[in-house]
């Protein structure tokens, strides 16, 4: 059997190894992911919500459409997508990081050079790039999203705490279930368990999509109400914009 082939059934037999034991008690492993994954979204909505409160002086118009305004089935698909686009990057992580600091190793005494050493740090690689790649991906979005929400705000004469308020139904378990692979990824990584990595993505993916199907529909048909009845703002929404008037279908 070669190097490839070893590592490919190595890898197969401890993800089988691993989901017998979770299986057993599941408890403590999804209680770390969950933990892990809250706290990653309740740090996301602190920094959209300050770099909101401080990025002020413009607006944005918008077009009324879910969360602020009530959808259909397309809008629900729509934002099904998006969600489930960016859940499969994390699990994509996740399959990198079994990679890189499970199989690679099995493989490094059948390789010279830089390819050796590549193969024997591989998990350490792994750990630098995602963290670099995390840490960049959640300040663009902080930035990018909290520079939209003072927009809106300042279009809608809205505090940003109150819009952001009016969007935490969907958006709390919705992030919850997009970073439970790379929660699942970071305590792994830290306990050196990287043979467990691709039974977390086959477990968290699991456990995401139910989330995110049940947070779209919560966004398109819930949300738009809690908006309503905590700005009092109902279409048609009329307002000045640069010295114009904007009136909002």
């Amino acid at each position: 059997m070669d190097a490839s082939a070893y590592a490919f059934a190595h890898g197969v037999r401890h993800t089988r190894s691993t989901l017998r034991a979770w299986q057993q008690r599941p408890g403590p492993v999804l209680a770390g992911w969950f933990a892990g994954a809250a706290a990653a979204a309740l740090g996301l909505l602190a920094a959209v919500w300050v770099v909101g409160t401080l990025d002020n002086g413009y607006q944005q118009v918008i077009s009324l459409r879910p969360p602020f305004a009530v959808g259909d089935v397309g809008n629900v698909l729509i934002v099904l997508r998006s969600n489930l686009l960016v859940l499969a990057l994390h699990a994509m992580a996740c399959v990198a990081g079994f990679i890189a600091g499970s199989s690679l190793p099995l493989q490094a005494e059948h390789h010279q050079g830089v390819s050796r050493w590549i193969h024997q740090h591989g998990g350490r690689i792994a750990i630098t790039f995602v963290a670099l790649a995390t840490t960049f991906s959640l300040s663009a979005q902080a930035y990018l999203i909290g520079h939209a929400l003072a927009g809106v705000s300042g279009f809608l004469r809205v505090s940003p705490g109150l819009l952001l308020l009016g969007v935490l139904p969907h958006a709390i378990p919705e992030l919850i279930a997009l970073f439970l692979p790379l929660a699942a990824w970071i305590i792994a990584s830290r306990r050196g368990e990287w043979d467990q990595l691709l039974a977390a993505t086959f477990v968290t993916v699991a456990i995401a999509i139910p989330i995110l199907v049940a947070s779209a529909f919560v966004e398109v048909y819930v949300s738009p109400h809690l908006f309503g009845a905590l700005t009092h703002i109902h279409p048609p929404v009329v307002r000045s914009s640069e010295g114009w008037i904007v009136t909002v279908h």
